[in-house]
């Protein structure tokens, strides 16, 4: 697959990481879709449009994709149904090879995430009855059992093309060429950055406070072993935002961003192991092996975070206070009092420069940064400190910083030196492009393929005809 303009290729990226983030939106969209196979024999449905391996594609799955697309508020005008068409074969390529390739999705998974889309659609409609009105299901059964496929479906998808781009590496050398093959007037323009340090107080808790979490977490774990739900309990108890509602599960490997000491724990473990409470900066946590995969685990968690008192928060915010003023008269710079005073290991030892998750760089882009630290940001001159900001973690633990514009950054064009790890990025993405382009060629001459003579009219991106 080869991009005649930067903007070609920019879009050819766009749509690959909606395929990547697709997964969601397409339950809502596909929620009336049914793919019905017993024992290697499809059952003819009305509307069946084309067929690819054991899924199948009706016409009405184009016209709820067109609809969610519209109730998000995208414009459609310049996608015809024999685009949205490809989209929707592609989908079915991944996950029927998936299934080839022995990726195993697993009930608990589906179970997790099903969950999760019922109460997003329900919360968004009002109930369960307007939800299953409003998708024409004859009941609640009936609708659990669709979503579950399409879940299913989706996350086999999102698994295959991970498995593609997963394996695709970058040179140095390759991004230097990718580099410099774009006409210098169609390099990509970045927007306005920062680069942002701050220095983390966290307010004194008591060694009892502690222990009372200690103690609670091991009650927890012997109710456990003697016959409860785990599962449960991190329902009622857990303090962790991202999971509690899903029973602590969390499914990872050795690369997922947990932090060391989470990471230490749990890949100690057997299957079916409680570990005992451990501390991190999140709080208390005890875990559970569901189920170990090869590099991957499945687990179960809850954690648990000391209370704070009054009178601690109010102490932290002093001491940040009395670090900002040290800072204003010239009697540390920021990144000494960062290194001596800060309560932030992630970012205690480098002077306290935050590092960007998503580019893993020092430069924040105004744009995109999270509206909440925009605005703690976005008004500071480079080298300003700002006032005594009181923030929550994951956990909900408050906390007291004090942040620093340490450069400004203004919009500007790629340039190789001071934009490498971006250019470094759209230069694998464009690789995984290309990869996932040979994968699907190849594919689509070894799998089924139907497609019904309504749409063999249609000009699609890969050889689905087979022409």
């Amino acid at each position: 697959m080869k991009f005649n303009t930067i903007k070609n290729f920019l879009i050819a990226l766009a749509l690959l990481l909606t395929n990547f983030s697709i997964v969601a939106q397409e339950v809502v969209a596909d929620t009336l879709k049914k793919q019905t196979v017993f024992s290697g024999k499809k059952q003819k449905i009305d509307g069946i449009i084309a067929t690819v391996g054991d899924y199948l594609v009706l016409d009405s799955d184009i016209d709820k994709n067109f609809l969610e697309l519209t109730s998000q508020g995208n414009s459609i005008k310049d996608i015809s149904r024999c685009q949205m068409l490809g989209k929707l074969l592609e989908d079915r390529l991944y996950a029927h090879q998936a299934v080839q390739d022995s990726i195993i999705v697993t009930d608990a998974e589906v179970k997790t995430k099903l969950e999760e889309q019922l109460a997003y659609m329900v919360e968004q409609l009002g109930s369960m009855e307007k939800t299953i009105a409003y998708f024409k299901k004859n009941s609640e059964e009936d609708f659990r059992a669709d979503l579950s496929e399409i879940i299913k479906m989706n996350k086999l998808t999102s698994e295959m093309q991970r498995k593609i781009v997963d394996e695709v590496t970058i040179t140095p050398e390759e991004v230097r060429n990718f580099y410099k093959k774009i006409p210098e007037n169609e390099r990509p323009t970045f927007g306005a950055e920062v680069e942002v340090s701050q220095i983390v107080i966290h307010p004194k808790i008591t060694d009892e406070d502690k222990q009372k979490v200690i103690d609670k977490l091991k009650q927890f774990k012997k109710e456990v072993l003697e016959g409860s739900s785990f599962a449960t309990k991190a329902v009622l108890y857990s303090q962790d935002p991202g999971s509690s509602t899903n029973g602590g599960y969390y499914k990872m490997n050795r690369k997922t961003p947990f932090v060391k000491e989470f990471k230490d724990v749990a890949f100690s473990l057997a299957e079916g192991e409680i570990s005992d409470p451990f501390e991190t900066t999140y709080g208390f946590h005890i875990i559970m092996i569901d189920k170990i995969k090869g590099q991957e685990v499945e687990l179960r968690h809850i954690l648990l975070s000391p209370n704070v008192t009054d009178q601690a928060l109010k102490d932290a915010k002093e001491k940040i206070v009395q670090i900002k003023k040290k800072i204003e008269n010239k009697e540390i710079t920021f990144a000494d009092a960062a290194r001596a005073e800060s309560d932030e290991k992630e970012t205690k030892a480098n002077g306290g420069v935050l590092i960007n998750p998503k580019t893993q760089d020092t430069k924040f882009e105004l744009t995109k940064m999270d509206p909440s630290f925009y605005s703690q940001v976005s008004n500071l001159k480079a080298g300003d400190v700002s006032n005594a900001i009181i923030d929550t973690d994951q956990s909900q633990r408050k906390k007291y910083k004090i942040v620093t514009v340490t450069n400004k950054i203004d919009e500007h064009a790629a340039d190789y030196a001071k934009d490498y790890l971006k250019i470094k990025e759209l230069a694998l993405k464009e690789k995984q492009i290309n990869a996932i382009a040979k994968w699907s060629e190849e594919k689509i001459k070894e799998t089924y393929v139907k497609i019904n003579n309504e749409y063999r009219d249609c000009e699609f991106a890969n050889n689905w005809l087979k022409k």
